[in-house]
């Protein structure tokens, strides 16, 4: 696990090629900021929070572009719960509305969509609203999206544990492959990259297992002002890295096609 801090936000250079056989197969993101975006311009937090989800599309849009297979958006977690009552109850219309608005578009354009955490403490009509979402998507295959809403990392091995005391696995057949089998991530590739915007550096229990050979890369730009560009400069900066995955050799970084620019620093 590597780390890397924008201090700042630089110009783009458009002379430095994202490489197509380099590209993090797997990105995922910590969508922080919102609260602080609308505090700064004199607004109520739930601005901020509607002003953020307006990123989804264009950052789920560029991923694709740039070949990206899997998007995760982090956008409630299990401790947020404990916000006033008027917040978590405009977060759960936020997101209804989201979903409403957004479906359809990101269906035209090949995202499949997907849910990971607990859909317990979620209204009926928003539970349907999020399987319909699924349903509609569910053969795209130009990138999958997937929305981390009432997900935290512990409440997921905590769950992933007792299903496999639950389902009587002896501890002896237990491995890492076991226990990723029954994670909400089942299936998924872990995270290449993980970005967090807000400046803030720590990971607030998110993908704790799957984070175990991340790189990460944070940035002080909050959510709502979370551009493709600064996306796109997460994605080049990434390339610049070496894994090794405990290893002394740099890992592949990417399982994507080869490309001309494979030999860019």
């Amino acid at each position: 696990m590597t780390f890397s801090k924008s201090e700042q936000v630089p110009t783009p250079d458009q002379h430095e090629a994202v490489c197509s056989d380099r590209v993090p197969l797997h990105v995922a993101i910590i969508m922080d900021g919102n609260g602080r975006w609308a505090t700064q311009r004199g607004l109520p937090r739930l601005a901020g929070h509607r002003a953020g989800t307006e990123n989804i599309r264009p950052i789920t849009f560029k991923a694709a572009e740039l070949g990206i297979r899997y998007l995760t958006l982090w956008a409630f977690s299990t401790e947020n719960w404990r916000r006033p009552r008027d917040e978590v109850e405009g977060l759960m219309q936020i997101l209804s509305e989201v979903i409403e608005r957004e479906t359809e578009k990101l269906h035209r354009h090949g995202a499949q969509l997907r849910h990971i955490g607990s859909l317990e403490g979620l209204s009926p009509s928003l539970q349907r609203q999020i399987h319909e979402a699924i349903e509609l998507t569910k053969h795209n295959d130009r990138i999958v999206l997937t929305i981390a809403f009432n997900y935290g990392g512990r409440a997921e091995l905590v769950q992933a544990i007792r299903r496999i005391v639950a389902e009587g696995v002896p501890p002896e057949m237990i491995d890492e492959a076991t226990v990723e089998r029954y994670l909400y991530t089942a299936g998924m590739p872990d995270p290449d990259l993980i970005i967090r915007t807000s400046g803030e550096l720590r990971t607030s229990n998110f993908f704790l297992w799957q984070a175990a050979y991340a790189e990460y890369y944070f940035t002080p730009t909050l959510w709502p002002d979370f551009t493709p560009e600064e996306f796109e400069r997460a994605i080049r900066d990434f390339q610049r890295r070496e894994r090794r995955f405990g290893g002394l050799q740099s890992a592949p970084v990417s399982l994507t096609a080869t490309d001309p620019c494979a030999s860019a620093p």
